[in-house]
């Protein structure tokens, strides 16, 4: 296996000549297209990923260790098919849009800034996770693990309290009406 390390590439439009088969580390992505390639089985460690877009990538049993992503578009990813081993990312500014995270142990993951409609976080293992200022608009929470997670400054936030464990989560009062929802209870 090929190993790229602390390297920059800038204005790079992957999805007509693909990115070389390599293990990555520390390497910086900034304003790159990866749209429509097929990241299967790459490994990025410490990397960031800058202003990129991801839109149709395919990402099977790639591994993301210790990765940043800012200001990126990754609609539709499949993260729960990346490789689990060491899994960690975070992500700010990012549009995460029809994205899944389902079954996957990902405590401590930071989204900032996010939009993220649609997202498939079931079963999902979000301890200690913190979503600030991200639009969940119709984001799926079933059987997810979301204790002292951080969602105060979330908003559109709809989810079930007896079918996720929420011990230690915190929420504003401004989504009361997405927790207590299934209840058909009004709040003024």
């Amino acid at each position: 296996m090929t190993y790229i390390t602390d390297k920059d590439f800038k204005n790079e439009d992957f999805s007509e000549k693909g990115l070389n088969e390599a293990d990555y580390e520390n390497c910086n992505f900034s304003n790159c297209i990866f749209s429509g390639t097929n990241l299967s089985n790459y490994c990025f460690e410490e990397c960031t990923f800058e202003g990129c877009d991801f839109s149709n990538t395919k990402i099977t049993n790639t591994a993301f260790k210790n990765v940043s992503f800012k200001n990126c578009k990754l609609m539709g990813l499949q993260f729960d098919e990346c490789n689990p081993f060491l899994l960690e990312f975070n992500f700010t500014g990012c549009i995460l849009n029809y994205a899944s995270f389902y079954q996957l142990k990902i405590k401590g993951t930071r989204f900032n800034r996010c939009t993220m409609h649609e997202v498939d976080f079931n079963e999902t293992d979000l301890t200690k996770a913190v979503f600030a200022e991200c639009d969940l608009a119709g984001a799926i929470f079933s059987f997810s693990k979301l204790e002292k997670a951080d969602l105060r400054t979330s908003i559109n936030l709809m989810l079930d309290p007896e079918q996720n464990q929420l011990a230690g989560a915190h929420f504003s009062l401004d989504m009361l009406p997405g927790l207590l929802g299934k209840y058909n209870i009004k709040v003024d």
